[in-house]
């Protein structure tokens, strides 16, 4: 599980911002919204991002997608950019590299991991653990006359000859971590974390994403994640009783083969198919309502042209919640209310955080009411306070991230909706109506 992040000379963040998921000594909902990962150290499963547009919500969502893209990315050429993007708005910035730092948990044991990067080369990556108070280092990979160069800890065993092998694969713009998939070199310690880091960072969701199509080809694979979903509909009222999705396979003309086969849009895994047997697949999902009228109970389908908006982006979502919590993974959504409707989403999140897994949901929204489920009495109350950040940018356009558990005499406020309107907590537009 994630524990905290710190971001530095990254798209809006100019100087270092720190955000974290560990716990206050507030004990709402302990039960479900906190995980004791280790003795004393409490985090949370669910965290909220508020604050005005272009204020950097998104990109601090950006900086875990970075990082789990930087950590799979096998490059073949030096040439090739590493993707990352430093503050723009100053002079010194772009030519400094952009600074990462994430300390997160796996099976109780605290990892340590340092990035320093620019557009063309690592300057510097480094992995530490935690077997007693003080970090213990796995690797420390620099930068030394364009060549990466890295140096082992003392708990990690290696041959010389696994050594030069991973040596070989780390070019100066690929990450430890893909170098050492492309070596084939097993090492404990490490594989450990690297496991996490590549496997249980999921992608972010944007309000764009094509979340529909991932759902539909999932559910069909996937029984289990289609009793889920039906189950899920079910709960929320969306009158869909079954939902039923043909698999259809074209061939593709020999002469238009070849040209998509030489392209490079198109999916590696979709080339593979098309290597195998010259045919592309289709989805065509109906969506079964079942309606009671004078006749009795009659079933009539639906493609899923005409479900709306928020049905089909819920079907994305929660299928993407499924298998976060199925892996105990790290789910980054932005603009988790696009489409869908105030209770929809309050279930969602409820629905998320009663299933009690490691998985952790990091979420940026515009919906300010669910600050309103955060300050009423704890009979009623929702979420808990230390789950809410907020982004803020000042006059030389470097964003600030910071808590609402940072600020006192909360539990006086009636609302913290009407206060965060009232620019109390800063994190808000400033427009004259």
């Amino acid at each position: 599980m994630v524990q905290e992040i710190k971001i530095k000379n990254y798209l809006s963040f100019k100087d270092e911002v720190i955000f974290s998921f560990e716990a206050t000594k507030d004990t709402f909902a302990e039960d479900y919204q906190v995980v004791e990962v280790a003795p004393g150290v409490r985090l949370l499963r669910l965290a909220m991002i508020y604050g005005a547009n272009a204020s950097g919500k998104s990109n601090l969502l950006s900086a875990f997608d970075f990082l789990e893209n930087f950590w799979r990315n096998q490059s073949n050429s030096i040439e090739d950019e590493t993707g990352v993007i430093p503050f723009l708005l100053d002079k010194v910035t772009p030519q400094e590299p952009s600074e990462f730092e994430l300390i997160f948990y796996v099976d109780g044991t605290k990892y340590w991991y340092q990035l320093s990067i620019d557009e063309h080369a690592v300057h510097s990556e480094k992995l530490y653990y935690y077997k007693t108070v003080q970090p213990t280092l796995l690797f420390d990979r620099k930068l030394v006359n364009g060549q990466s160069v890295i140096t082992y800890g003392a708990p990690v065993k290696l041959s010389a000859v696994e050594k030069e092998k991973i040596a070989v694969e780390c070019l100066k713009n690929m990450s430890f971590f893909a170098a050492r998939d492309k070596a084939n070199v097993n090492i404990p310690d490490i594989d450990i974390a690297s496991s996490l880091m590549k496997r249980q960072f999921m992608p972010v969701i944007l309000p764009k994403s094509a979340l529909f199509e991932y759902a539909e080809r999932k559910a069909v694979e996937d029984n289990s994640l289609k009793t889920h979903l039906l189950n899920f509909l079910k709960q929320a009222d969306f009158n869909i009783s079954d939902v039923v999705t043909d698999v259809i396979k074209e061939q593709i003309p020999e002469n238009y083969l070849r040209m998509v086969l030489n392209s490079d849009v198109v999916p590696a895994i979709e080339k593979e198919q098309l290597r195998k047997d010259g045919t592309v697949t289709h989805y065509k999902t109906m969506f079964e309502h079942t309606i009671n009228s004078q006749d009795g109970e009659t079933k009539f389908y639906l493609p899923k042209d005409l479900e709306s908006l928020g049905t089909l982006r819920t079907f994305g979502i929660e299928t993407a919640i499924y298998y976060a919590q199925q892996m105990g993974a790290f789910l980054p959504i932005d603009e988790i209310e696009n489409s869908l409707h105030p209770q929809l989403l309050r279930f969602i999140l409820l629905d998320f955080l009663r299933k009690n897994t490691n998985a952790q949901l990091l979420i940026t929204t515009h919906y300010d009411p669910l600050l309103n489920d955060i300050s009423r009495p704890n009979d009623q109350r929702i979420f808990r306070k230390d789950s809410v950040w907020f982004t803020e940018k000042n006059d030389n356009g470097h964003t600030e991230v910071y808590s609402l558990a940072e600020f006192r005499g909360l539990n006086r406020l009636s609302s913290i909706q009407k206060a965060y309107n009232q620019g109390n907590f800063g994190a808000f537009p400033q427009i004259d109506l």
